[in-house]
């Protein structure tokens, strides 16, 4: 047995090193700018107060947004769960498949990547939906993922959204673009 408790201390301490990087993970105002669509400047010169405002009204609002869809990516990101987002958005391209070639490969890619247990960005969603999804993909259609993706917008706009807006990205970016005003 002594043999073994230096080996268990060096693996703990290499854990406690791993986990100490992730808590350094930020959530600033800076994380959000690094991921902007455009150059950050210009921007976040074109995004109003009144847009990013609105981002507060509803998460549908945020999510048609581009620099919204970016800033609540960032957050995310910060969160480690920035797959129920990428999930999500893969379906809304997936609903704009118009090859029938194209729709089974694409449908088996999305559900691999997503639904499949232990897929490699696998989203929080309930056994039945989990299998239901399974089920629809026997016979590919434009709504195979309708049911999961409504479980993970849901899930995201309850539980991440609230979070979102309390954040200091979403509140940094608030203030950059007041003081712009001033």
């Amino acid at each position: 047995l002594t043999p073994l408790l230096p080996h268990l201390d060096h693996r703990n301490r290499g854990m406690r090193t791993r986990l100490g990087c992730l808590s350094h993970k930020s959530d600033s105002y800076n994380d959000f700018t690094a991921i902007l669509p455009d150059k950050p400047n210009r921007a976040l010169k074109r995004l109003s107060t009144e847009e990013a405002t609105r981002w507060a009204d509803s998460f549908d609002v945020l999510l048609s947004h581009k620099y919204g869809l970016a800033a609540f990516r960032a957050f995310l990101k910060t969160e480690f769960s920035e797959e129920n987002l990428e999930f999500w958005l893969a379906c809304e391209d997936f609903k704009k498949t118009r090859s029938a070639a194209k729709l089974a490969s694409k449908a088996q890619r999305i559900f691999e990547e997503f639904i499949d247990v232990q897929a490699p960005r696998e989203v929080n969603i309930d056994f039945q939906t989990r299998e239901l999804t399974r089920r629809n993909m026997q016979e590919p259609s434009l709504s195979c993922f309708d049911q999961a993706q409504g479980k993970v917008h849901s899930l995201m706009e309850k539980d991440s959204y609230p979070r979102f807006l309390r954040s200091k990205i979403y509140t940094d970016l608030l203030s950059q673009t007041q003081r712009r005003l001033s």
